[in-house]
């Protein structure tokens, strides 16, 4: 059984309202969990202080016993000084994949002709 650190939704529709659980990792998104240790709330402004809510002692002891946290859930923990969240960098993710590739060299080659005549 592994334990994950992540987000189970709540909130009406379009008024999303998250609660941090600690659940096993096979378990739906929004199904049974272990215990809840904080909330999130994306409605509220981002410099809001009620935005996220963390229950810092809960989550130190579920982190000692092995539970992973989700990267949206590190995100916070991150902000919250409790881990560190390695930054990323994907250097190949503005590059264009093969079709369009080939279309904007298609594109560049009818230029080409069309200059030509």
């Amino acid at each position: 059984m592994s334990l994950k650190i992540r987000l189970t939704r709540g909130g009406a529709k379009k008024r999303p309202y998250y609660r941090i659980v600690v659940a096993d990792s096979r378990s739906p998104r929004d199904g049974r969990f272990i215990e809840k240790v904080g909330t999130y709330d994306p409605m509220k402004p981002k410099d809001d202080a009620g935005r996220v809510n963390l229950d810092v002692e809960k989550i130190q002891a579920w982190l000692a016993k092995g539970a992973q946290p989700t990267d949206r859930v590190l995100r916070f923990l991150d902000a919250a000084g409790l881990l560190k969240r390695p930054a990323r960098n994907n250097p190949q993710k503005a590059v264009p994949g093969k079709k369009a590739q080939e279309r904007a060299e298609a594109k560049a080659a009818a230029a080409g002709e069309g200059e030509a005549a």
